[in-house]
């Protein structure tokens, strides 16, 4: 198997930089950090700390998104029993419907570039990598952090 090129690694970074740019437009009604929020709200993440681990992001940068989705009335944010320091955050049905057009659209999109490659089905399955291994990076950098 042939090595990957420099300018290769290059490009392939350069078409990453791109493609957050066509799943923003895909995005429509909702910002691309938005979206990033209640995807990782939907996977399980329900607290605010979480929500920042997971997305390498300020807690304050969470905490301004948060407020303004639950606004928009696109999610709740509930205390849990016995700790009121703590706020528990769920997807409204508008905020599950809202994101479920979103990602069809995200994925229509996708599909059709991937369609445009020699191994669509390669090339997606490889896209899946990609993110275990964003949160394989990002669970060692968390754990290192702890350890310090």
């Amino acid at each position: 198997m042939r090595s990957v090129t420099a300018a290769e690694r290059i490009e392939a970074v350069r078409a990453l930089a791109r493609a957050t740019r066509v799943l923003e437009r895909a995005s429509g009604e909702l910002r691309l950090a938005h979206y990033r929020v209640l995807a990782a709200i939907a996977s399980g993440d329900e607290r605010a700390s979480r929500v920042a681990n997971r997305l390498a992001i300020g807690k304050p940068t969470v905490s301004a998104a948060v407020e303004a989705l639950a606004q928009r009335g696109l999610l709740v944010r509930s205390a849990v029993d016995g700790d009121h320091r703590v706020a528990v955050l769920h997807l409204t049905p508008e905020g599950q419907a809202l994101l479920a057009r979103v990602e069809a659209e995200m994925i229509r999109r996708l599909d059709e570039l991937c369609g445009r490659t020699p191994d669509p089905d390669r090339l997606m399955e490889s896209l899946v990598w990609l993110g275990a291994a964003i949160d394989d990076w990002q669970a060692q950098r968390a754990a290192e952090r702890r350890a310090d």
